[in-house]
């Protein structure tokens, strides 16, 4: 079965330079997830299901890392009665079976499968790298949380769906951190872009998932209370 996905997607790697590849791992349990109301629908997992959400796991984790996000974060006063709200834009998308994403290697160990993979940039997505990476940005650490509930739906997108909005919430913790550290006054909004310096690590604690996560960011406006 792993033949068939390397099939998809595997290209010779031997002839890129690290200069043109990004490389991540992401870790699958074979084991149901299960904690209050909410159950995996797909236990047991089968090969196919297994590598299918590690390969989609990965897409959307260079998508961060290579495209990022436009983000607009209200941080909110509740003395004011402003409630905090915060939006993210993706800026771009890498498609499952891509035909730049392929897998190097795979390992099982603890009921969990180990995926790693790598990602060859075109020019365009060179560029959008070395962006990211230039010294004008931000890089900072941060957790972010989300308790396993009732799924909305009962298909196969609901176990990504809930690592998403973890990691979305570890990008909003991110922003407050840094502003925290820079800002003297409490801002009412900001606005600007963010994206992943690496993979995330996921973990299962007290049935929540967390997610350890680096991030760099560029924060292009400020805006006051006192414009309001």
């Amino acid at each position: 079965m792993l033949c068939f996905f390397l099939l998809l997607l595997c290209i010779n790697s031997f002839n890129i330079s690290a200069q043109e590849i990004l490389r991540g791992e992401v870790k699958v349990s074979i084991e149901q997830i299960h904690s209050g109301e909410y159950v995996d629908q797909k236990y047991p997992l089968d090969a196919r299901t297994l590598y299918f959400r590690a390969l989609t796991e990965s897409a959307y984790f260079y998508s961060a890392m290579i495209y990022g996000w436009s983000f607009t974060y209200d941080i909110g006063e509740r003395a004011r009665g402003i409630a905090e709200t915060f939006e993210l834009e993706p800026l771009g998308n890498i498609p499952f079976g891509d035909s730049g994403l392929f897998a190097t290697d795979t390992q099982f160990q603890d009921k969990t499968l180990h995926l790693w993979t790598d990602y060859k940039l075109n020019e365009d997505q060179k560029r959008r790298v070395k962006m990211w990476q230039s010294g004008n940005l931000r890089t900072i650490q941060a957790t972010g949380r989300v308790e396993l509930g009732n799924p909305t739906k009962e298909d196969d997108w609901d176990w990504i769906n809930i690592k998403k909005i973890a990691l979305e919430n570890a990008s909003r913790i991110a922003i407050r951190s840094m502003l925290r550290a820079s800002e003297r006054n409490r801002p009412k909004e900001v606005r600007g872009y963010i994206s992943l310096s690496a993979f995330p690590n996921y973990r299962l604690e007290a049935g929540e998932w967390v997610v350890s996560a680096r991030f760099r960011v560029e924060i292009t406006e400020i805006i006051p209370f006192s414009a309001y």
